[in-house]
């Protein structure tokens, strides 16, 4: 899967995309990660990417121009393609929204930075598509992108090691995932649950199925709905 990133911070997405899991599925060829700077694309000679709202008000707005050749460098996308871009009216980034994207060949997300892009760039890119991780402002979009990118890298066959390990993660079938333990058996008195070392697997099932439905419904009541 192609992930390509327009952003005016490849560091940050180059960082942590040749790190831990993401790391091991960029080096084994799951993903091929493109940290593409919005500011290697601007026709102005001091190489600004962004001016001050028309209207007035604090803050900077990207500009129309570096993003849209940013975009079109990456033409023709792979398909089937998807084009995110970060903003607070998105919608809300979860487990089946990551479930879709995972069957892209290529996801292109536009960081947001400053005040937000120019509005008009919502036309100028066909297919657009706003997209939030949740009711809180950050100061750009590139940890949505990489939040993002983590969660469906983790979908992709071949990226972890063990798939059982992802079909037993929270929301994977709409419910949290049952508390984990490991040795020692106790510690400062407190002792992991029998059951867990009993040894007996359809018991050790039938009490984690019980552990999630618990926590699911004292934690998120929502998902059982």
């Amino acid at each position: 899967m192609q992930f390509s990133i327009l952003t005016l911070f490849p560091e940050i997405i180059d960082a942590y995309a040749s790190a831990s899991i993401m790391g091991r599925a960029r080096k084994n060829g799951v993903i091929d990660v493109q940290a593409i700077n919005i500011r290697d694309f601007t026709t102005d000679p001091h190489k600004k990417v962004d001016d001050s709202p028309f209207g007035g008000g604090s803050g900077m707005v990207l500009a129309c121009q570096p993003v849209e050749s940013a975009f079109e460098s990456l033409l023709p996308l792979q398909e089937p393609a998807r084009v995110l871009i970060t903003t607070p009216a998105g919608r809300k980034f979860d487990h089946p929204f990551a479930l879709e994207l995972s069957q892209c060949k290529q996801l292109v997300i536009l960081c947001g930075h400053y005040e937000g892009f120019d509005e008009r760039i919502m036309q100028l890119i066909p297919g657009i598509e706003e997209v939030s991780i949740g009711d809180f402002v950050l100061t750009g979009g590139e940890l949505p992108a990489l939040c993002m990118m983590d969660a469906i890298t983790r979908l992709l066959p071949g990226a972890v090691q063990k798939f059982s390990s992802v079909e037993a993660d929270s929301f994977y079938d709409g419910l949290l995932d049952y508390p984990h333990y490991t040795r020692p058996a106790e510690y400062k008195g407190l002792r992991a649950p029998d059951v867990l070392l009993s040894g007996n697997h359809a018991e050790i099932a039938k009490w984690r199925k019980a552990q999630a439905l618990q926590k699911t419904k004292l934690a998120r009541p929502d998902l059982l709905e």
